[in-house]
């Protein structure tokens, strides 16, 4: 069964096609790049996979759960890192993720284990007493993966996580996820940076809201460079042609 299963989505602002029949399927324990220019529709889609946004074009599957159909089902399955921090500045690391856990029904001890066991898990076990706004933002962020795990998610979602992050912050966060991908866990990364791809992940890519390819990054580009196999995908057209 697949992790998440995406099939002819669509979704329109106005008269502007934002997404235009969509589909693909993603593997479980695999880490997925959704490659695409600023515009292209990334963040549309990511709307419609966390229910923010709502279509009637299409079918979102995650896990088994029919996202129109059984919604709360179907989100228990996800965590979601978004592109704009969420975060209280003023409490606790440790302040937050228990507020989270509790909006999952998640309370006490296990609340606790949860969350100290994620933020283990990306190495920021030893902020947790730290207030969210002395911490730098690559530490934010880690530990907003790390809050967006404490439901044992099956599909994380990230949506241009390394937005605004220093080159070192920005590769301690790819090879974060990349490890919590290797332990199993189903990733979808969105981003328009070929090198946060490793030559092992799946790629899908997302232009003018439809998808151009889906496949392996190794077989996606056969041997050439994925920058230059993305650029000439997403080129704009000749005049003419």
């Amino acid at each position: 069964m697949s992790a998440l299963e995406v099939s002819g989505l669509g979704y329109s602002y106005g008269a502007k096609r934002a997404l235009d029949g969509v589909s693909f399927c993603l593997q479980p324990g695999r880490f997925t790049a959704l490659l695409g220019p600023n515009g292209a529709g990334k963040s549309t889609l990511f709307s419609l996979l966390t229910r923010l946004f709502v279509t009637s074009e299409g079918r979102i599957v995650v896990a088994g759960h029919d996202i129109a159909r059984e919604p709360r089902a179907a989100l228990s399955k996800i965590g979601v890192v978004f592109q704009q921090p969420t975060l209280d500045l003023d409490m606790s690391v440790a302040m937050n993720m228990s507020y989270f856990a509790a909006l999952h029904g998640v309370t006490g001890q296990e609340a606790r284990r949860r969350s100290e066991a994620a933020l283990a898990r990306l190495g920021m076990a030893e902020r947790a007493g730290e207030k969210v706004r002395n911490l730098n933002g690559g530490h934010r962020r880690r530990m907003e993966i790390a809050r967006a795990l404490i439901h044992q998610p099956e599909v994380l979602l990230l949506d241009e996580p390394t937005v605004g992050l220093d080159t070192k912050s920005r590769r301690a966060i790819v090879a974060h996820v990349h490890d919590l991908a290797a332990g199993g866990l189903t990733v979808f990364w969105a981003t328009h940076l070929v090198d946060e791809i490793a030559p092992g992940d799946d790629v899908v890519v997302l232009h003018q809201g439809r998808v151009l390819a889906h496949d392996g990054a190794a077989a996606l580009t056969g041997g050439r460079d994925l920058t230059e196999v993305f650029m000439d995908m997403t080129a704009p057209a000749e005049a003419g042609e």
